[in-house]
């Protein structure tokens, strides 16, 4: 589904990644750890098109097709979903507007059948139980006045909504507390597909407890220096990254 091949990026004039390679197949969660200034949000805002950081050199494949000559816009038709790791607030458009906005932009891009009112109110409903959301903040301006577990809930809410094909998660887990973590790690667990696939960035092994990963990935320095199953994370947790690095 996903193919990155010795991808360089830049901010700024500075080189952030220095070759990435990695392939995400489908049904898969790649979970990608490493140390502070290591490029793993880099990656995800490369991924989602953040207009900031300048790709330098390498290529991304999604489903087939060179993901850059994408814009942003067209990847999220395309199903390429990115969870912000500070999700951003848009005072004065309502969650209800804002994902009824979504949805018709995606079915319109899919082909798919528009929701009627109703349905859409079904929906909202289904999904927001999936993380817990009070179905009254859907009224709310989009994360505005929301607190921090509630802005990360709202963040899964809305990828539960739009089914993509491609979820990029960039530190979901930041500012969330024991109860929030386990919400939101096992929402993103039940939205696992055997036709989708998810790219999962964290600090911490507790995230994967719930969100059991396939490959854990470290990078480092901008590049990805060593990969493993979840027991590589589970040693990343007691050991620490020297063992590695030094």
């Amino acid at each position: 589904m996903l193919e990155i091949k010795d991808l360089h990026a830049s901010v700024e004039g500075r080189e952030i990644l220095k070759g990435i390679d990695l392939k995400v197949g489908a049904g898969e969660v790649h979970a990608i750890m490493g140390p502070n200034g290591s490029g793993k949000s880099t990656l995800a805002s490369v991924l989602a098109g953040n207009p900031r950081f300048e790709v330098t050199g390498g290529e991304v494949l999604f489903e087939g097709h060179n993901l850059f000559s994408l814009s942003v816009e067209e990847r999220a038709r395309a199903g390429v979903f990115l969870g912000f790791q500070y999700p951003v607030e848009i005072p004065g458009v309502s969650m209800a507007a804002f994902m009824k906005a979504a949805m018709v932009a995606k079915h319109r891009a899919t082909g798919e059948k528009q929701l009627t009112g109703a349905e859409f109110l079904r929906l909202t409903r289904e999904k927001a139980a999936l993380v817990e959301l009070d179905p009254a903040m859907l009224s709310r301006s989009v994360n505005e006045g929301f607190s921090g577990g509630e802005k990360k809930k709202n963040e899964i809410f809305q990828m539960a909504m739009l089914e993509p094909r491609l979820a990029v998660l960039d530190e979901t887990d930041s500012g969330l507390d024991i109860d929030a973590l386990r919400i939101v790690g096992e929402g993103v667990s039940k939205l696992r597909r055997a036709d989708n696939a998810i790219v999962l960035i964290t600090h911490y092994q507790r995230l994967l407890d719930y969100i059991v990963p396939d490959f854990v990935h470290v990078l480092y320095k901008g590049r990805i220096i060593h990969s493993g199953g979840r027991e590589l994370a589970l040693k990343l947790e007691t050991e620490g990254y020297d063992w590695l690095i030094r």
